[in-house]
């Protein structure tokens, strides 16, 4: 069967290609916007089946895969930073805290969709603003949920602690896909 991954990540077209599958990547037009209600753990989920509802035009031989990165912090969700306030708000939110990471993951084929979330914990150090304002102009963490990516510098050097999968904070749980990809 073919995949169509839907995302522009790198990250994610970097981390479905290291678990050793063909696929092409395809772009889904979909507003994201969550319900007024719903629980920071099934946000994660409900935007990757809102991507994998919206594509069109899917074969009988294709899997589509859809996925959504959401951070939460005491129980809010920080979505992609609008401006560097935005971004430098959300640092300092984190900083010297443990938040967690959902991500949800679609497959679909023709006759079946599987939807799961997978979440890890991750424990920052303190960030002074020095360090804010040096990540947030050096790596532009714009389009990146909670204003910051692992694999970069403020992964490195500022994470103290993981409870979970890597992969799931950068925005994929590889080991999520492989499973269900090789089920169905």
């Amino acid at each position: 069967m073919k995949i169509l991954l839907a995302s522009q990540s790198p990250r994610r077209k970097e981390l479905l290609s290291g678990l050793g599958f063909d696929f092409e990547v395809v772009k889904i037009d979909c507003e994201e916007i969550l319900p007024d209600i719903i629980r920071v753990e099934e946000a994660a989920a409900y935007l990757s089946e809102l991507k994998a509802d919206a594509f069109e035009g899917q074969d009988e031989d294709e899997i589509l895969l859809t996925a959504d990165t959401v951070v939460a912090i005491d129980g809010q969700i920080l979505g992609k930073p609008k401006d560097e306030n935005d971004a430098r708000k959300m640092l300092r939110s984190l900083s010297g805290k443990t938040h967690q990471v959902f991500t949800g993951i679609t497959l679909k084929k023709a006759d079946k969709t599987v939807t799961e979330t997978d979440v890890a914990d991750v424990e920052l150090d303190e960030l002074t603003d020095d360090e804010i304002e040096y990540y947030i102009q050096k790596y532009k963490p714009f389009d990146k949920a909670g204003s910051y990516g692992i694999q970069e510098w403020l992964g490195m050097a500022k994470i103290k602690k993981i409870t979970g999968s890597f992969y799931t904070i950068m925005g994929l749980p590889t080991h999520l896909v492989y499973k269900i990809l090789k089920e169905i």
